[in-house]
């Protein structure tokens, strides 16, 4: 047993730590003050206040239990049910991604664009493909005073979930969430489209790391034979559904940006510029232009 009944919060966050370092998870003390912050009800400046309290036994079993599923490699998102994204709490469930802080690039260049346009109070339309839990469009409208927003997804479980995030976060009054495949998309035109594409070639799946591989949904991993599938789709479609001069923003994955600015091209797409680079110096985040 990793934590004891009756064990201080201290001692407790200690062991578990100890326990996910000895199992090479990633920032194990982080996961160990989360978990049982998560299940005390405490954020972390409680949990040091009140290092010395004692755990009951029912929490100590809680803990135990979630302590086993961290070390099976489910991601700590996962097990608590929600995950921070541009500092806004997200719900996720089986049926999305986790967001993940690379993403934030995107959300990043779609603002400094809109901001070197001088658009950022403008009532711009937004749409996000594939919008998943509702990171990016919800980072969006919360930047945007005036903006609207449209979210796609050919998942309606996981439109439940970006619906529920934007009620929670007093955004749903505009946006709306639609099951629609990208390829029969009628709607628009919009001013900025935005998208975190399945980009990981189908072949390349089973190397993932297990918090990745076996529990994000395969339809938000997969990108076809080479990972380019989607991105072909998005280049076809997006001259029907950009306003002229609109932007379109895309996530890559590491390597793929020759690649995917080749095919916005071929398009009739203007790229106009090197994808903007995550906090790990990868280029991640591809701006296109219409330009009609």
């Amino acid at each position: 047993m990793i934590v004891a009944a009756g064990a201080t919060i201290e001692a407790a966050r200690h062991a578990l730590r100890d326990a996910f370092r000895a199992a090479n998870i990633d920032a194990p003390n982080l996961d160990a003050r989360v978990l049982i912050g998560h299940v005390l009800g405490l954020d972390h400046a409680a949990l040091t206040a009140r290092a010395n309290d004692l755990i009951s036994a029912k929490d100590a079993a809680i803990i135990e239990t979630l302590a086993t599923r961290r070390l099976a490699r489910e991601p700590i998102a996962r097990i608590t049910g929600q995950k921070e994204f541009w500092s806004l709490p997200l719900r996720v469930t089986a049926d999305t991604l986790v967001p993940r802080p690379e993403t934030e690039t995107v959300v990043e260049a779609a603002l400094e664009a809109i901001g070197a346009q001088g658009l950022r109070t403008d009532k711009l339309r937004v749409l996000d493909i594939g919008v998943g839990s509702g990171a990016l469009l919800l980072a969006l409208l919360s930047e945007l005073p005036k903006a609207s927003g449209t979210g796609i997804d050919i998942s309606e479980a996981a439109l439940n979930v970006a619906r529920d995030n934007a009620e929670a976060l007093g955004l749903a009054a505009r946006c709306e969430f639609l099951v629609r495949d990208i390829a029969l998309m009628q709607e628009g035109p919009f001013d900025l489209v935005v998208s975190n594409p399945p980009y990981v070639a189908s072949g390349h799946i089973a190397s993932l790391a297990r918090e990745v591989r076996d529990y994000d949904p395969r339809l938000a991993l997969d990108g076809g034979s080479d990972g380019l599938a989607c991105y072909r789709v998005i280049a076809a479609k997006t001259p029907a559904l950009l306003a002229p001069g609109g932007r379109l923003i895309v996530e890559l994955g590491a390597g793929q940006e020759k690649a995917v600015a080749a095919l916005f091209t071929q398009a009739g797409l203007l790229v106009p510029a090197p994808a903007r680079k995550d906090i790990a110096g990868i280029p991640r985040a591809l701006s296109v232009n219409f330009a009609p």
